[in-house]
């Protein structure tokens, strides 16, 4: 029986948890003081009442800097923070139609893509094909070509018009 290993643990590794026996040092001020001796690192840290960092690992010799370890994770968590903020998720909204839909519906039907394009989101539009409609496609396919016609200005078409059972799918993304 084996005692179980310990977690392996994320983000840099700080003070005793430096293995190798030279580092790069750059101290609080940003100041690089060459290779040294981890040992020697170590001893500066603790004088300076700061701790050992690892910034770069896979360099050769690792990057090690003096800092506030607690300090230097909360501006971490900030900075993570404030990417996830800004990140917007690109839904695709769907919208139904049909091959003979009246035109003040299709008026309707655009304003509300024209609002999806400004949100920044895919638009994937469906025309469902009922009974005998199915034997004149091309009153469907006209109704799409309308439609790119009529965003153009504003969205482009990321996936054409395809056959799917008994509807044709057509996906416009903001330009």
């Amino acid at each position: 029986m084996r005692p179980a290993q310990p977690a392996p643990k994320d983000g840099p590794r700080i003070n005793e948890e430096i293995r190798n026996r030279e580092v790069q040092l750059i101290d609080q001020t940003g100041h690089n003081h060459g290779t040294v001796e981890t040992r020697f690192a170590m001893e500066r840290a603790q004088e300076a009442g700061l701790d050992l960092v690892e910034i770069a690992p896979n360099s050769v010799p690792p990057v090690c800097k003096l800092l506030d370890f607690g300090k230097y994770k909360y501006q971490a968590q900030k900075k993570a923070a404030e990417a996830r903020k800004k990140q917007k998720v690109v839904e695709v909204k769907e919208i139904k139609l049909r091959p003979m839909i009246d035109d003040h519906d299709y008026d309707v039907k655009m304003r509300s893509m024209k609002r999806f394009f400004e949100e920044g989101d895919k638009v994937k539009i469906t025309l469902r094909f009922r009974g005998r409609e199915l034997a004149h496609q091309e009153l469907g396919y006209r109704l799409l070509n309308r439609v790119k016609d009529d965003t153009s200005d504003f969205a482009k078409v990321e996936q054409d018009a395809r056959f799917e059972g008994r509807q044709v799918v057509m996906i416009l993304a903001p330009r």
